[in-house]
């Protein structure tokens, strides 16, 4: 087995004298396809390059951890991390977490915040003509103005900040290679003016550049989107909402136009997003050689994020549910790359041979559980199509919801030796499996699918996310009435009772999202009690960078209708809100009942309390 380089002495044992690009990752070296520090790094291998890892860097002192490697060839890579690092480091209370689970032993000391600003601006002082190339979640999200929470004030494309040379968003396999290939035809060492010169002449998709005017390839065009200016955002709050919906439509676009925002008398080009990728090349990105096991020197360490993630395989990329308040569309897109059935097979063989495996896979999941292989009828439609949501504020007319192919994928793998069981851990859509397409045969298929994932792919705990109980909070948040996790849940015990299972459906809400008031909170509680839960997930929503739901929690618009929208902003309001998924507690009774009463809601405190 043998992971990438990390140390000068890991490249002497390659008889390596020199890198092409070197990366530097946010996260503990884990050479598994969940990393994107691996996955580009292998991706890269695979064309021929001599790549190596710098993983969690040292930023203070003398910045050895930085020089240890010298200079790449081609470009230094920052891949800050799985994870948005503040949302990795910070609960929505801005309180610290208890650990960082992509580091060893989930040390908080070893990331600092905003890795790709503090990466990048040491690599510049070190070496001014190397090119920076930024990527990753951290970078994705923030490619133009955005809201930052945690600084409490709009901030700029992070291109700036950074002092970046390039800006690739999304899932960085193809712009990755395509950058790569450029660079090597040229046949030489590469320095920050030629590389700019190569991006001026060959514009390279799903890549943000910061301008000047007379540097924009082509110039602006008519079919461009001009975005209100960073500067315009800071004074009107009604601009940034009004660029999010531009921002977000071509996110989710087949076939998306070039958008530009000035800032500070420059522009932020954003060229056009690559189309999905195949089946065959994602098969490729997962097919890679992968050792799957963290870098051997974490010996001895537990990662909390690779503990989670080893004995568990990725189906497919891509969700097209649209929440409000999820950033996956804006990574990852809405349409859906399946891996092929014999990709997936040869990831669990691999798995089954891990030495501490015990029989058990922890998920077969993706961004939602049960979105493989699903797509629309007629592709020229979809092609067409700029709705970020394939399933709100109703399911597709187009949207083929057939399970009939993630089924047969679930009897293949429990038909391999060494599969005791397999589970699915991440979350399932059920307003998929509830939905009537008119076509009794798929109807019946995906009645099944619902049972088999009940009686067989269960481990005691279901987890669904109707997120809240209000249909005009869920309405905000893009997601179906709560009347279908009613449906559901009678379906879920009914299964139970017949199967004779003792099996639970474990719900997840949100409270303090925007259009949410404490009385819906209160409603929350009411229901949910009726319905016998006493909430255990639960979490207060946290505004990250390129949501529908931050803009309207900032701007008090929302992008789409521009008509107010209430947010909880005060620690107060927050509390409120909170406090009600939590009234079975004797310690919360006391300021509940009090709320309770200055609603006017004396009905609640008999559904909740009796009436004491």
């Amino acid at each position: 087995m043998t992971w990438l380089p990390t140390t000068k002495k890991e490249l002497e044992r390659l008889g390596w004298d020199e890198l092409d690009v070197i990366l530097f990752s946010g996260d503990a070296y884990v050479d598994h396809p969940s990393f994107a520090a691996a996955v580009i790094g292998r991706i890269l291998e695979a064309e021929g390059l001599k790549v190596a890892i710098v993983p969690q860097p040292d930023w203070h002192g003398d910045y050895r951890d930085f020089k240890k490697l010298g200079r790449p060839r081609l470009f230094f890579g920052i891949a800050p991390g799985a994870m948005d690092s503040m949302v990795n480091k910070y609960t929505a209370n801005k309180r610290l977490r208890s650990e960082d689970a992509y580091s060893p032993d989930g040390r908080h000391d070893l990331r600092p915040e905003y890795p790709t600003i503090v990466y990048t601006r040491i690599l510049k002082e070190l070496y001014p003509d190397v090119p920076v190339v930024i990527g990753g979640i951290e970078a994705s999200l923030r490619r133009l103005t955005h809201y930052d929470y945690w600084q409490d004030r709009l901030m700029p494309t992070i291109l700036q900040p950074s002092g970046a040379d390039l800006l690739i968003y999304g899932m960085g396999e193809k712009p990755m290679v395509s950058l790569a290939q450029l660079l090597v035809e040229q046949d030489c060492e590469i320095d920050v003016k030629m590389f700019r010169n190569l991006m001026a002449r060959f514009p390279q998709r799903q890549t943000v550049s910061l301008l000047q005017k007379n540097e924009i390839p082509g110039g602006i065009r008519p079919d461009d989107i001009l975005l209100h200016s960073h500067e315009e955002c800071l004074r009107n709050k009604r601009a940034q909402a009004e660029n999010f919906r531009h921002i977000e439509e071509e996110s989710n676009k087949y076939a998306a136009q070039r958008i530009i925002q000035e800032v500070d008398g420059r522009y932020a080009v954003v060229n056009p997003p690559y189309q999905p990728l195949t089946q065959d090349e994602l098969d490729r990105s997962f097919d890679l050689p992968y050792t799957r096991l963290p870098h051997p020197k974490y010996k001895g360490k537990r990662i909390p994020a690779y503990d989670m993630i080893k004995f568990s395989v990725c189906l497919h990329r891509g969700c097209f549910g649209g929440c409000a308040f999820c950033t996956i569309s804006a990574h990852q897109g809405k349409f859906i790359t399946s891996r092929s059935k014999e990709s997936i097979l040869r990831e669990v063989k691999a798995i089954t041979q891990l030495p501490d495996f015990k029989g058990y896979l922890s998920d077969l999941g993706g961004p939602s559980a049960n979105m493989y292989a699903m797509h629309g009828k007629n592709l020229d439609i979809c092609h067409k199509c700029k709705r970020p949501s394939c399933i709100h504020p109703g399911v597709c007319k187009n949207l083929n919801t057939d399970h009939s192919q993630l089924l047969d994928i679930y009897h293949a793998v429990d038909k391999i030796p060494g599969i005791k069981k397999s589970f699915i851990g991440s979350g399932v859509r059920y307003d998929l499996l509830l939905h009537d397409t008119g076509d009794e045969h798929i109807n019946r298929i995906n009645r099944k699918y619902t049972e088999e994932l009940i009686t067989r792919h269960v481990s005691g705990r279901l987890k669904v996310a109707p997120e809240h109980t209000s249909d005009r909070v869920l309405n905000l948040m893009r997601k179906p009435s709560f009347k279908l996790f009613h449906d559901f849940k009678r379906i879920f015990d009914d299964i139970n009772r017949r199967k004779n299972l003792r099996q639970q459906i474990i719900p997840y809400f949100i409270s303090s999202h925007p259009g949410c008031t404490a009385e819906d909170m209160a409603e929350l509680a009411a229901q949910t009690k009726d319905l016998n839960f006493q909430l255990e997930q639960v979490q207060d929503f946290t505004p990250t960078p390129m949501t529908v739901s931050t803009e309207a929690w900032y701007t008090g618009l929302h992008p789409y209708t521009l008509e107010p929208v209430f947010s909880a902003k005060t620690q107060k309001e927050k509390l409120a809100q909170r406090q009600f998924f939590f009234w079975y507690k004797p310690s919360e009774r006391q300021n509940l009942l009090r709320l309770l009463r200055q609603m006017g809601r004396t009905d609640l405190i008999q559904r909740l309390f009796g009436g004491r």
